[in-house]
């Protein structure tokens, strides 16, 4: 992950280079060689993603400087990218926060086990009353993780209440309800020691106001200056409402959306939530390339 944009871009590899001297080891050794047990570690994981993103969006600003965004937004993690982005949050900082995130997200989990399930081709308010009728008969918590896009929405808690919200949409007509290989209940009450911790972190760092408008996952608009703290301690126990936050974007006259990072799939999920929107992946050279052309 990251290494081709490394090799072809100076500028790519000085972040990955400044990102191995703020944690004490290589990780971008680990990004590029693996092995993947260890790079898919949510601790790793997560400042592997930011660092890669920041990469790409560096090569980025240096060989297209005349595209300026309008907005900023970023999917869970990715929420972190955009803050750096909009000139919110320091690179440094931004490496060390995911970091621990990451460290206390997988402390959660071990805590108190959860899961996560992706749920297809059932609509945000069946799921959400399939939900409670779960989370009721079992006495546990299970609420929607991820709104990704309509027709795709991510739910997540405690496995019990999980295992009979999956059956439960099955019966209510999702075409889908997965299982997904993660014992982290990310986005739901069982993440709430770890919001607890975090918000220690973030009180530690010093956040500037934004560039540009930073459009959150708590509340699909944008992020106010003063609640940025607020925002990022809440994420982490409360559902991305990303479907939300591309019609907000649209409806704001956005037409084109660039994705920053080693993947394609938000660029999927926007087409998916706004057939008319323009939407591309940037995240090694051959892409960086069709940008450019």
């Amino acid at each position: 992950m990251g290494r081709a944009l490394a090799q072809a871009y100076p500028e790519a590899r000085d972040v990955f280079a400044q990102a191995d001297q703020v944690l004490g080891f290589a990780l971008s050794e680990l990004c590029f060689e693996g092995p993947e047990p260890n790079l898919t570690d949510t601790v790793n994981q997560q400042p592997a993603l930011l660092v890669t993103s920041l990469a790409a969006l560096r090569a980025i600003e240096i060989r297209a400087p005349h595209l300026r965004p309008a907005f900023a937004a970023g999917h869970s993690l990715g929420e972190f990218s955009a803050l750096v982005a909009a000139g919110c949050l320091g690179f440094a900082d931004a490496v060390r926060l995911v970091r621990e995130r990451g460290r206390l997200m997988k402390q959660a989990g071990e805590t108190a086990p959860g899961g996560m399930a992706a749920v297809m081709n059932l609509d945000r308010d069946t799921l959400a009353d399939v939900c409670q009728e779960a989370s009721q008969a079992s006495g546990q918590r299970v609420q929607i993780a991820n709104d990704n896009a309509p027709g795709q929405i991510v739910i997540s808690g405690h496995q019990d209440a999980l295992a009979r919200a999956v059956e439960l949409a099955k019966s209510k007509g999702a075409k889908r309800a997965i299982p997904l290989k993660i014992t982290i209940a990310a986005h739901s009450p069982l993440m709430a020691l770890a919001a607890r911790s975090f918000r220690g972190e973030l009180d530690s760092v010093a956040f500037g106001p934004p560039r540009i408008p930073v459009v959150g996952n708590v509340y699909a608009r944008p992020i106010v200056y003063a609640d940025l703290r607020d925002e990022l301690e809440m994420q982490l126990t409360s559902p991305v409402r990303w479907t939300e936050s591309i019609q907000y974007l649209v409806a704001q006259g956005v037409t084109r959306f660039i994705e920053v990072g080693p993947k394609d799939v938000l660029a999927g999920l926007v087409r998916r939530i706004d057939s008319s929107a323009s939407a591309m992946s940037v995240g090694d050279p051959a892409s960086l390339d069709l940008l450019l052309a």
